[in-house]
């Protein structure tokens, strides 16, 4: 009975969108494409498509060495402030504390969202 009503919840909201995505859709489609027309390759075939995948993941690649770099002098500052903790002041301590807090809130939230938005538990 549940699984029903969800159902019914379920399709009265893709009507509720398809009826705003079709007053609407098409102005807002052609309003971000000019808004972003700097960003559009000409001409849109498969060829241009795939040599800006390409494109995109041999930049990530290259980017690689520089984010392994920086990992390890964070890493580092990290050691450097834990040799020193006596010296650590209220601030630094605070902001430390407020950093955990934001890491946990999205662990969180990124658990909420797998258990499909309920706070009860996994659907099993």
């Amino acid at each position: 009975f549940m699984m029903a009503s969800k159902l019914n919840q379920l399709r009265g909201r893709t009507v509720e969108v398809s009826s705003i995505v079709t007053k609407n859709g098409g102005a807002y489609y052609k309003q971000l494409m000019e808004k972003n027309k700097q960003y559009i390759q000409d001409p849109p075939s498969v060829e241009t498509c795939q040599l800006l995948a390409n494109q995109l993941f041999y930049t990530r690649l290259a980017s690689i060495p520089g984010r392994y770099e920086s990992f390890w002098k964070e890493l580092d500052s990290v050691k450097q402030l834990l040799k020193h903790r006596n010296e650590l002041n209220i601030e630094n301590a605070g902001i430390a504390a407020l950093f955990g807090i934001e890491c946990f809130a999205w662990f969180c939230a990124g658990e909420i969202v797998g258990r499909g938005f309920t706070l009860t538990g996994y659907h099993v």
